[in-house]
């Protein structure tokens, strides 16, 4: 764990990238994604233990699956990293970080210190990236291919954003508050990597700065050391290593609002491979999922009374129910929620089956959110690969 204000990386990120790229079949286990080109390297990061890696530089590492049924909170040495700039410091003063605020009435150079002098609070959320699941679209979209652990469920503490910006002072007019961090890009044509939040999203009361993560400061690779917390939204809002709050008179029309992280402007955000000129907007809140943590798809059960959990969330609303089927969808049944940690959170689920020995059985879940929201059959298909949701099913024999 993060335990000093200063993190020193450098040397054993350079030792462990290099050996990757040149030698990853050799060097590390493997571990193979139910998809086409499946083949990962299980390597362990600094301040990691070993992950998934989809690619060492810019660091995309994905938390194997297996974690999730390890407990409601994620450890920070189990949490997915995703990273878009492969320039990343490797050496961060912490106490000597500052967070400049402007295009505000006053201009603010925030220290970690400072920051705890607002009114500390603490949010349980999930942070998911965009394109979890993105490996099981079909037809297959390119980018990160990921299986279901680009995501993590942690305890956030930091000061509120709408505290700071109330500091700093919104001018009259300002329409949108851009965040940026200190990765930068590795070729000038490369454009930096900048989000922007709406002002009444930005001064949500659940918006903050964080610089703990499930009571320690944030490992170097989730953004130590500080990093936006945006619960019920999509991970590309969560700027880490959060270095420049700006607030703007206009509307973002930088690179990775205008063009990248968009949606079809569609029932569910689905269109079809074949369709052209459809209108998009941001991606923005996360909707609704839920996943089996103890049974994966081809596991053999015993033939006596089985006890099945699994976590489930959405976009903040909460989860009003999960539902389980044993038979592929055809009949489904309500499982037992778990404690509640908070909206943002996973929700812990399970139920018990009685399976028959000699046969097979299809399990699936079914989430409900406060809203109404519900997990969907029929896979949605997108090019970028964003905001799967559909169904789970998990294909079991019984001894």
């Amino acid at each position: 764990m993060q335990k000093r204000s200063q993190f020193l990386m450098g040397a054993g990120c350079a030792v462990g990238t290099l050996a990757l790229t040149r030698a990853a079949n050799a060097a590390y286990p493997q571990i193979m994604q139910p998809f086409e080109s499946g083949a990962r390297p299980l390597v362990a990061f600094p301040q990691k233990r070993p992950l998934i890696v989809l690619t060492p530089r810019p660091p995309q590492l994905e938390t194997p699956f297996a974690v999730f049924d390890e407990g409601v909170l994620t450890p920070n040495d189990a949490f997915f990293v995703r990273w878009h700039n492969a320039d990343i410091p490797t050496t961060i003063d912490g106490a000597a970080h500052r967070v400049a605020v402007t295009g505000t009435e006053r201009t603010l150079h925030l220290s970690i210190a400072d920051l705890k002098t607002f009114e500390p609070v603490e949010v349980i959320a999930v942070n998911q990236c965009s394109g979890n699941s993105r490996g099981f679209f079909g037809p297959r979209v390119p980018g990160g291919q990921w299986t279901n652990g680009a995501m993590g469920n942690a305890r956030w503490k930091g000061a509120r954003l709408r505290d700071i910006l109330a500091k700093a002072g919104l001018k009259a007019g300002t329409k949108q508050i851009q965040f940026d961090g200190l990765d930068r890009p590795a070729l000038s044509t490369t454009p930096d990597f900048l989000k922007s939040l709406d002002v009444d999203v930005a001064r949500d009361e659940n918006v903050i700065v964080a610089y703990e993560m499930n009571g320690f400061p944030l490992p170097l690779l989730n953004g130590f050391p500080v990093r936006l917390v945006v619960p019920g939204w999509y991970s590309t809002y969560w700027v880490k290593m959060l270095s420049h709050i700006e607030a703007l008179d206009h509307i973002d029309d930088n690179f990775w609002m205008k063009t990248a992280y968009r949606v079809p402007a569609t029932p569910y955000n689905s269109v079809a491979p074949t369709d052209k000129g459809y209108r998009t907007v941001p991606i923005s809140t996360m909707v609704v999922r839920s996943f089996l943590t103890n049974v994966r798809d081809g596991d053999v059960l015993a033939s006596k009374m089985q006890e099945i959990r699994g976590i489930a969330f959405d976009k903040g609303t909460g989860i009003a129910k999960v539902e389980y089927s044993i038979d592929g969808g055809t009949t489904w049944s309500d499982a037992s929620l778990g404690r509640d940690f908070g909206r943002f959170s996973f929700r812990p689920f399970r139920a018990e089956i009685l399976p028959k020995p000699g046969t097979t059985m299809t399990l699936a879940t079914r989430a409900t959110a406060a809203d109404g929201s519900i997990q969907i059959a029929t896979p949605i298909w997108m090019p970028a690969g964003y905001q799967r949701n559909s169904i789970e099913t998990y294909k079991v024999t019984i001894a």
